[in-house]
């Protein structure tokens, strides 16, 4: 391991990363069970899909986090809930949690870029997912003939 990074920033980073993983898993199991109407299969298997992804997520974040010899924290990140379940405000509820998670992950990667690789390819990797994640959102968001707002984000 190289210790020319900033261990203490790196590890707040992980937890910021941690809680918010971990809310994703709570924000999507409940997304799951507010879903009502003809699509409603379809889009529940995928929330739940995304609760595993994070929870995924959470688990390798606290890897990392106890791999550089510290503890990971029992809180999770904000839950706020807007009471509103239109498939779309759902939808735009997770895009927002996404970018947040996304800027967590950057932030990391510009902590640890040519001074630790593991952790480096571990914040690439996440980038990747989160961005991807962003664009399903996107797409499902989109109406036919209509520009991509995730582009726009870059």
């Amino acid at each position: 391991m190289n210790e020319t990074f900033d261990k203490k920033a790196v590890l707040k980073c992980l937890n910021k990363i941690l809680e918010l993983e971990l809310a994703g898993v709570v924000r999507y199991t409940h997304y799951a069970f507010m879903v009502y109407g003809y699509n409603r299969i379809p889009i529940v298997s995928w929330l739940q899909a995304q609760a595993d992804e994070s929870l995924l997520h959470a688990r390798e974040a606290g890897e990392m986090i106890t791999h550089l010899g510290d503890h990971p924290p029992l809180t999770i990140g904000p839950l706020l809930e807007t009471h509103q379940h239109d498939i779309g405000d759902i939808l735009r509820e997770s895009l927002e949690h996404e970018r947040t998670a996304l800027a967590s992950y950057k932030e990391l990667l510009s902590l640890v870029e040519g001074k630790f690789v593991m952790l480096e390819e571990y914040a690439r990797r996440l980038i990747a997912a989160e961005e991807m994640h962003q664009g399903e959102v996107d797409k499902m968001l989109r109406r036919p003939g209509a520009v991509a707002a995730f582009s726009e984000t870059k």
